[in-house]
């Protein structure tokens, strides 16, 4: 029985969204807007990388061609003469550019309602419920409440953070309330219990998680976030893929930030994992261990967290070629009959205005020595992944999509 190996890397939209405009993202091409900087030299690295952007593993599998599907036009060091596969793009039909909102859809359940979000204002969340958080988890008041960038906002309020024992709560334009505190000074199982009271107030106003954000660090020269993020989300309204093939007997590896997406559901494996490259180990490890029939599921979270928000243009570009490189290496350990997928959940423009995620159609890369080249075309909702997913292994069709083999 074959098993199939589900790659989602974080961000990597290839424009073209027709809804784009209703986002205020008409226009956002994330993998292509990338590839322009690098031919004009605005991706250069010292010492790293430079020149055009150069994927020719996943050109190959059809990356360049489903950008032409997408926008009309071929992202510059690509093309549309596919070597393998069969590649195509999906089109996202949640009301949402986030997280849950792609990564359930592309698991087979659309989201049916409208996200809660936070409003544009100072202080972001309302006096009511922060003073019900401080009396429910026994503290004293918080730092920053704003929108905000991650990494600035520990620069920025990370050493009051650590002097008053005092949390940092920001949210961004997703559907999210995101508490950073130091691992040591503040306590990591302590940050955890916090995001989960906070949890509890967030989750009828349909706000999609609640993200814990440790870091470590002694000053704001030093101060890193750490891999022991936690999600704490609402959990999917329908049966998932993983919950029907958890169902069927089956093993579903969640490598990464999976498991938390969809609140642990469906998955027999989880597999904590922070830097795009440990990913990839992990998920060639997650092989050796998955019988027949079974799914790893990775979140290549480092293309949106690190580079997205951050409009990190060059380091974009290089962890792409990073992810490229080592292609062939997860592709040599397939046997015959197992399917790859890689696809992406939105967009993450790097040069795009703002800190936030952009509204675009992604790719879809299919690839399995047993399954013959060509392209399957626009898939008018992700949930078509999942749903070519369940075909291959042998699963009843789900609800929502139809599968694209």
């Amino acid at each position: 029985m074959p098993r199939a190996i589900l790659c989602v890397l974080d961000s990597v939209g290839i424009g073209g969204a027709p809804d784009a405009a209703d986002f205020g993202d008409e226009g956002a091409d994330t993998l292509g807007h990338i590839a322009k900087a690098c031919a004009a030299g605005g991706g250069d690295m010292e010492g790293v990388r430079s020149g055009p952007l150069y994927l020719p593993n996943l050109d190959g599998l059809g990356l360049g061609a489903a950008a032409k599907l997408s926008t009309g036009t071929v992202p510059p060091g690509l093309t549309d003469t596919p070597l393998g596969g069969r590649w195509g793009v999906g089109r996202e039909v949640s009301i949402g550019k986030d997280t849950p909102s792609g990564h359930w859809e592309i698991a087979g359940v659309p989201v049916p309602f409208a996200w809660g979000y936070f409003p544009q204002t100072d202080p972001a969340f309302p006096r009511d419920m922060l003073d019900k958080i401080y009396a429910a988890a026994g503290i004293d008041g918080s730092l920053a409440n704003t929108h905000a960038s991650g990494t600035q906002v520990i620069e920025e309020f990370g050493e009051q953070s650590v002097a008053t024992g005092r949390p940092i709560f920001y949210t961004s334009v997703d559907s999210v309330f995101q508490i950073a505190a130091h691992e040591t000074h503040f306590g990591l199982d302590r940050l955890y219990e916090l995001c989960q009271t906070v949890f509890e107030f967030t989750a009828p106003m349909k706000i999609g998680r609640v993200i814990a954000r440790p870091f470590v660090g002694e000053d704001a020269a030093s101060f890193r976030r750490t891999g022991n993020r936690r999600d704490f989300a609402i959990e999917p309204p329908e049966e998932t893929l993983l919950d029907r093939l958890n169902k069927a007997g089956r093993q579903v590896f969640a490598i990464g930030k999976v498991s938390d997406i969809y609140a642990g559901r469906g998955v027999t494996h989880k597999i904590k994992a922070s830097g795009n490259m440990v990913l990839f180990d992990r998920t060639l490890e997650a092989l050796d261990m998955t019988a027949d029939g079974g799914l790893i599921f990775t979140n290549f979270v480092d293309f949106d967290t690190e580079f997205g928000h951050r409009r990190d243009v060059a380091g974009y570009a290089h962890a792409l070629e990073q992810f490229d490189r080592r292609l062939p290496e997860l592709i040599s350990r397939l046997r015959d009959d197992d399917l790859l997928v890689i696809t992406a959940d939105h967009g993450n423009d790097p040069t795009w205005r703002g800190t936030d995620h952009t509204r675009e159609q992604v790719p879809i890369l299919l690839f399995s020595r047993a399954l013959s080249s060509g392209t399957i075309g626009l898939r008018p909702v992700l949930s078509d992944i999942g749903e070519t997913i369940a075909h291959w292994l042998g699963l009843a069709p789900g609800r929502h999509g139809t599968s694209a083999l």
